[in-house]
């Protein structure tokens, strides 16, 4: 028998759950995230592993969801400067790689930027030929200054032929040690947004090896020997081999994991899904049992990409959330406790009054000792208490396409502030297990890659695009981990862009399948 362990790491605490053959909980637990995050996720290993009932030897995967590279981006910090290269002169040369991002991450992130020849057409014409004289003065360049690369040229989601050339040049003489991204296999047909995402994922390689790695130690320290995945941010997994190769692909995976456990434990595949945790509140919507993407080009670190993401409004409400009274009124958060929550909250022994304190004045929670809130928590949890309702609601109606009641579901810890009753809601599920619905979803989730590209339909017909891209689809989603013959095809979307010439359509497909168990 074959059970799996997810771990999901939060702003505040790494949730872990067991579970068997049947996708039945064996067991859950959860630990404070440290900031390292490492050591969070071996203590939450370690205890899980003890507990009863547990037979570390049937567990024979491992499912994880980190922020070890989101925080890296945020902090600043592991990353390996780029050097950076455009395929597109003369065409693209009037705004150079990385332009727009914050300069503190632009200086750290960015050793070189280089502007070829190079680059197609959206309908795969060459614009311009690569130069020899070029690649060899940009070799010359590189030579003993370089740790890591990413390659970006004009429209490769649709010719990848440039990209492929250089970096088989790029690796014949610096070797395939050396961190390198070629932006058509991770981004889509923006330009500037894909080689945003490129370099960030280069820049990322190598702390995202050392974190794996890390993760997989402590699997060896507690005896485990089971095969690792990764939870990519569309609520789906990849191998950790495929994650190494795209570290980015982990940002933000945390929300869609609970959103998918949000899924699995109410039976829902159309709904909206409330999170709440220690810190923060991340509202997202289930179509057809998977995240919503984002429309919009995503912000992450404050440099734009043409990433996908979940589509989520995120507000900073969670079970450590500082209460404020005065003259002006009421607050709540931003700013939380976090970790601290069990020292500091006033039902805990502490002196500050959180979102904590006021449900268990509301009887909404049985959490620490009741007994130590004085009168005036009593006066106020009621005001406060509306108030933490009134924040999801509006959560809640900023994500729905109608004015229609909605199924909604309560996960994360922090979902104990959450009224069973809310505006907009046709249902309210707190389904059993809500606590660790992140670590559930990264447990239960399938094997999955999308493809975006441009096809000119008069050079490709019809049948013949559509095929293309499922097949490129499927061959990405085998390579990340899934059962060749178990992936089918979840999403396709074909978009016509009438400003382009050619009869130019735009084809999306994402490819799914059960785990590869062997």
């Amino acid at each position: 028998m074959a059970h799996r362990l997810g771990i999901d790491v939060g702003g505040t605490h790494t949730d872990a759950v067991i579970l068997d053959e049947e996708n039945r909980l064996i067991a859950k637990t959860k630990a404070r995230t440290t900031a390292d995050v490492s050591s969070g996720i071996e203590e939450a290993l370690t205890h899980i592993l003890a507990m009863p009932h547990v037979d570390a030897a049937k567990v024979r995967y491992a499912m994880l969801g980190t922020t070890h590279c989101t925080n890296a981006i945020a902090e600043r910090k592991s990353l390996a400067p780029v050097s950076a290269i455009r395929l597109g002169a003369p065409a693209t040369l009037s705004i150079p790689p990385l332009y727009s991002w914050p300069q503190d991450l632009q200086k750290k992130v960015l050793r070189h930027s280089f502007i070829l020849d190079g680059g197609h057409e959206f309908d795969g014409r060459e614009i311009t030929t690569i130069k020899a004289e070029q690649i060899d003065q940009l070799v010359r360049d590189l030579t003993g200054n370089v740790e890591a690369i990413a390659i970006t040229s004009v429209f490769s989601p649709v010719n990848a032929e440039h990209e492929e050339r250089l970096r088989e040049r790029l690796v014949s003489e610096f070797g395939s040690e050396i961190p390198l991204t070629v932006s058509h296999e991770i981004g889509s047909i923006g330009l500037l947004e894909r080689e945003n995402a490129t370099v960030l994922n280069s820049a990322l390689i190598r702390t995202a090896l050392l974190a794996f790695n890390g993760f997989r130690d402590a699997m060896r320290r507690q005896q485990l020997d089971a095969q690792l995945f990764l939870s990519q941010n569309d609520g789906t997994l990849m191998s950790v081999e495929y994650a190494q190769r795209y570290p980015i692909l982990t940002i933000a995976s945390g929300p869609s994991n609970s959103l998918r456990g949000g899924a699995f434990l109410s039976g829902l595949k159309n709904a909206i899904v409330v999170d709440v945790g220690g810190t923060t509140t991340d509202v997202g919507v289930l179509v057809a049992g998977f995240p919503r993407e984002s429309a919009l080009a995503v912000d992450i670190g404050g440099v734009r990409t043409s990433f996908r993401m979940p589509d989520l409004i995120s507000i900073g409400l969670g079970g450590g959330s500082i209460v404020r009274q005065s003259e002006e009124g009421m607050t709540i958060g931003p700013d939380s406790l976090g970790y601290r929550l069990t020292s500091e909250a006033i039902v805990f022994g502490g002196s500050t009054l959180t979102t904590t304190d006021i449900a268990v004045s509301a009887g909404r929670a049985q959490i620490g000792d009741s007994n130590l809130l004085p009168a005036e928590v009593h006066t106020i949890s009621h005001d406060a208490d509306a108030l933490i309702q009134q924040m999801v609601e509006r959560c809640i109606d900023g994500m729905k396409l109608s004015a229609d009641p909605v199924p909604v579901v309560l996960v994360g810890g922090g979902s104990v502030l959450v009224s069973d009753q809310l505006a907009g809601a046709s249902e309210v599920y707190r389904p059993e297990h809500f606590d660790v619905a992140n670590a559930i979803g990264v447990a239960i989730a399938p094997i999955s890659a999308q493809i975006d590209r441009v096809f000119s339909y008069e050079r490709f017909s019809r049948e013949a695009a559509l095929e293309e891209a499922k097949g490129q689809a499927i061959e990405k989603a085998w390579q990340a981990g899934a059962l060749k013959d178990s992936i089918e095809i979840v999403e396709l979307e074909e978009l016509a862009m009438a400003y382009m010439p050619g009869q130019a359509t735009r084809i999306k497909v994402k490819a799914a399948g059960v785990l590869l168990t062997s």
